[in-house]
């Protein structure tokens, strides 16, 4: 990148002769291309934390519910299919359903990043404009994934609020996915949940 800095900046003034270039072109560093390659592999390639996308994989039926005091409690049902964006690497959720009776669509992307040794989630929604993303990583057991992100609250013109998503993996047939709105406090700040059941053949 420095060479080419200074290779840009020759072009662009054209103030230097070409003997600074000469120069500049024999003093880069060579470059191991293979070196780097297996360098990079473990930041590039699917790994074990990948293997976990594989418990979404499937249809399954979803009743989504708020638990925030005054909001409809009673349980609205829908559907939701996961499958591979990029093999091994990339998962997509795309879910059907209502929310206080009107009709939702979601889509999700959820995948895991090597270098930043975090999950990555994106969601967008038929109901809005917004696109959340939250990042975060598995509890010690491998049983829960918990990841953080932020919101903006058009209603209410809150910006950036701090959001935990967790997923409890309940068994091979079953997931709950809790929403928490953290700046309600330290206690009770579930305010949504979605339970997911695997739809048998």
């Amino acid at each position: 990148m420095r060479m080419l800095a200074v290779l840009s900046l020759v072009a662009l003034s054209g103030s230097a002769g070409s003997g600074l270039a000469q120069e500049s072109k024999t003093a880069a560093p060579q470059v191991d291309m293979a070196e780097m390659m297996k360098k990079a592999r473990v930041y590039i390639e699917p790994g074990p934390a990948h293997k976990v996308l594989e418990r979404f994989l499937g249809s399954w039926d979803t009743e989504m519910r708020f638990t925030m005091p005054g909001l409809p409690s009673k349980p609205e049902k829908g559907t939701s299919t996961c499958s591979w964006l990029m093999p091994g690497r990339w998962m997509k959720c795309d879910a059907t359903g209502t929310m206080m009776g009107k009709p939702l669509q979601t889509f999700v992307v959820l995948g895991y990043d090597n270098f930043k040794m975090s999950y990555r989630v994106m969601t967008v929604s038929s109901m809005d404009t917004a696109m959340f993303v939250s990042e975060g990583d598995l509890d010690p057991n491998g049983k829960v994934l918990i990841t953080y992100g932020t919101l903006d609250e058009y209603l209410t013109g809150e910006h950036d609020k701090m959001v935990r998503y967790v997923w409890r993996f309940l068994s091979d047939d079953r997931i709950v996915l809790e929403v928490h709105d953290l700046p309600i406090g330290e206690t009770n700040t579930k305010v949504l949940e979605f339970v997911y059941t695997r739809r048998k053949p």
